[in-house]
């Protein structure tokens, strides 16, 4: 990386994408563009849209960025070989005129969390910022998450997995005898709570079944823990750093799609959350240990269960979490003492940091 302290670091924002995430992608991608030190950072953004259309912006577009993306594309041919540094390594900003030094990936869900576009850049030899390619891909697919979890003696929630072609050996009562009611159906690789039903009877099972199975292949399901949901987020590279603890309290019957984004009083959100100290802090042990048994770099929010009993239990962990005016991540670190511009700032530098230490291995003999 080029040291020049009067060089601005170009940053490409990646963001939208093909998943079912796509809208809360695009408001991620605002907040991070509006948080960037102008006097530090030039700005391009790359834009995909729903087709997996690769589409440069410029910073005067943003505001129209979500309507562009959602236009029919289908005459634009899409390539990323134009911003490709052939021979070299590397992305160029899409006018070619510049390299890019670093990219901030905030693609939420599929093709795009999940080790796909990580494994791109890595190609590309550019830094980015978040988790790589093995972190993303085991923190993307639920199931993975959980078996490695459990492998290393975190505690987790009951949970069973189905494969599509398997579909019919699905049994209302197999589930309800293996982990009771109620209990969650969701497709084991999606985030943002898109395509999870919660089952009380086996009135609404087959249905919620195959709407999984519309966003995913693989699916889980998951053991009912009535507790407060708890949230805390992760921070550094080799040596990651917990935030205080928040709470999510949704006024829905739990915290969905509908709840995050479209209800304005979908759920109430407390920081810190009402917990006490001494289980504060075994989440956030929790959340470092379960950051690093995922291989994780950069960035994470984790999400926990808190039982009346005190009992901990891990939920999920986001590996690029929303960077939208009400996501956890970003007030969670806001209130620690690390305000958004700062926190964007670290994130780029962590970035960079670990791109110069895995510039040094050597790749052949």
């Amino acid at each position: 990386m080029e040291n020049n302290k009067h060089k601005k670091i170009l940053v490409a924002v990646l963001f939208g994408g093909k998943s079912a995430e796509h809208e809360v992608s695009v408001q991620s991608a605002k907040n991070v563009v509006a948080a960037l030190d102008t006097h530090k950072y030039d700005v391009t953004l790359i834009g995909i849209d729903k087709n997996g259309t690769w589409l440069p912006y410029n910073i005067s577009q943003l505001p129209l960025v979500k309507t562009i993306l959602l236009e029919d594309q289908e005459n634009i041919e899409s390539s990323i070989i134009p911003f490709l540094n052939q021979g070299r390594g590397g992305f160029k900003d899409p006018d070619g005129s510049k390299k890019i030094d670093v990219v901030f990936p905030v693609l939420h869900g599929p093709m795009g969390e999940d080790g796909t576009i990580q494994g791109l850049l890595k190609l590309a030899n550019v830094p980015f910022v978040g988790a790589g390619v093995l972190g993303s891909a085991v923190g993307m697919d639920k199931d993975v998450t959980k078996r490695l979890l459990r492998d290393a003696g975190l505690p987790i929630a009951n949970f069973i997995v189905f494969e599509k072609h398997k579909r019919r050996e699905i049994s209302f009562e197999k589930v309800k005898e293996g982990i009771g009611l109620p209990f969650f159906i969701k497709p084991a690789n999606l985030g943002s709570s898109v395509g999870i039903t919660k089952i009380h009877s086996k009135k609404k099972f087959n249905a919620a079944i195959d709407l999984a199975f519309t966003y995913d292949n693989k699916i889980i399901i998951e053991e009912y823990i009535h507790g407060k949901e708890i949230e805390c987020a992760v921070l550094g590279n080799e040596s990651p750093t917990a935030s205080i603890c928040g709470e999510v309290t949704p006024n829905h019957e739990f915290y969905s799609y509908e709840a995050k984004y479209l209800d304005d009083n979908g759920a109430v959100l407390s920081i810190p959350a009402l917990i006490g100290n001494l289980i504060t802090k075994k989440i956030q042990k929790l959340a470092i240990k379960t950051f690093e048994v995922l291989c994780c770099n950069g960035m994470a929010r984790v999400d926990f269960f808190v039982t009346k009993n005190n009992k901990i239990y891990i939920n999920e962990i986001n590996t690029i979490p929303g960077f939208t005016a009400i996501s956890m991540y970003p007030k969670l670190w806001e209130a620690s003492g690390i305000p958004y511009a700062k926190l964007v700032d670290t994130l780029i530098t962590l970035a960079i940091k670990r791109f110069e230490k895995e510039q040094k291995l050597l790749t052949s003999k």
